[in-house]
């Protein structure tokens, strides 16, 4: 991962469509929240989430501006590494979370929904506690004025109140929550030999 980070931010086009794709995952994870939020039963908790994934979007895209200013403005793939795993990446750990989730334990309805809300975040946050502080360290050996500091920090949050929520939720959770991670981790390193193959 340190080496794909390494090249991403020698070459300020190239930074900015990391910037960009980072930004639309977390795009992508706020609406997906927003689409589990049961209609009444919607918790402070999974509200302040989707905020925050939201707020992680806007805060990736202004700091594009620090790598290469006026540059991608949209998510259409020109702007993107590696567009189409991108787009796909948590649409396809959520199909299979769901997946996993009826077939083994028969959830179904808003029971479904929320189990995988619970299951899909984890994972991401797992791994979001990984790579954003990676990317950090390699911004800070050279002296970016780019910074994911503040990210990072409500990431750490996000991922302890996901693990309380989940505990909460089954005895089973354990269990759960290693098998979404390993689904994750396939997608996740697809992506990133895509983006590695890109930046090459």
């Amino acid at each position: 991962m340190n080496s794909i980070f390494d090249k991403v931010v020698q070459t300020p086009h190239i930074h900015a469509r990391w910037l960009n794709t980072l930004s639309m995952m977390e795009n992508a994870g706020a609406k997906k929240i927003k689409k589990c939020e049961h209609p009444i039963l919607a918790n402070e908790i999974i509200l302040k989430h989707s905020a925050e994934e939201a707020r992680h979007a806007y805060y990736l895209k202004k700091q594009i501006k620090k790598v290469e200013k006026d540059s991608c403005p949209t998510y259409e793939k020109q702007y993107l590494l590696a567009p189409d795993f991108t787009y796909y990446y948590l649409h396809s750990l959520d199909i299979q979370v769901c997946r996993y989730l009826k077939k083994n334990f028969g959830y179904k309805g808003d029971d479904l929904k929320y189990a995988a809300y619970l299951l899909v975040t984890y994972a991401i946050e797992v791994r979001a506690d990984e790579l954003y502080p990676k990317y950090q360290q390699v911004l800070d050996t050279i002296k970016s004025t780019v910074n994911v500091k503040s990210i990072i920090a409500e990431e750490i949050n996000h991922l302890q109140e996901m693990t309380h929520q989940l505990k909460e939720f089954s005895p089973r959770y354990e269990e759960f929550c290693k098998t979404a991670v390993e689904m994750e981790t396939v997608l996740f390193n697809s992506w990133m030999d895509a983006v590695q193959k890109e930046i090459a």
